[in-house]
């Protein structure tokens, strides 16, 4: 079964670190963008940072020079190192990414999320 696995949530006061994990299990042939999403209830979920195979990255302008994401292709797993934090930080975090997976006798790419981290930065 093909999954995204998440880690390394928490509570943090501002000014803080933490480093989000995100490993992808099963069957996959490749993995082409991974992406960290946030959300805060009763909004849309929203890109934070993305990363492509070869290493390219961009960000959201709320987290330049925060966030830093990451990737281990060997590992199948995106981080992202999360700096300065703020309380305005403070959402459950998704990682998502774009895997290609057997599908139907044949491989396609398919975009998967993971089950989401709570991070809480108190003031």
């Amino acid at each position: 079964q093909v999954q995204l696995v998440e880690s390394g949530g928490g509570l943090v006061q501002a000014g803080g670190s933490l480093r989000l994990s995100c490993k992808a299990t099963g069957p996959i042939r490749s993995i082409n963008i991974m992406r960290w999403y946030c959300q805060v209830p009763g909004k849309q979920r929203e890109l934070v940072a993305g990363i492509t195979s070869g290493g390219s990255t961009n960000y959201a302008d709320s987290v330049k020079g925060r966030f830093t994401i990451s990737r281990d292709n060997a590992g199948n797993t995106v981080y992202l190192q999360m700096n300065s934090l703020k309380p305005e930080d403070t959402a459950v975090y998704y990682c998502n990414a774009d895997l290609q997976v057997l599908s139907g006798g044949d491989y396609s790419m398919k975009k998967y999320w993971g089950q989401g981290t709570q991070v809480t930065v108190s003031s």
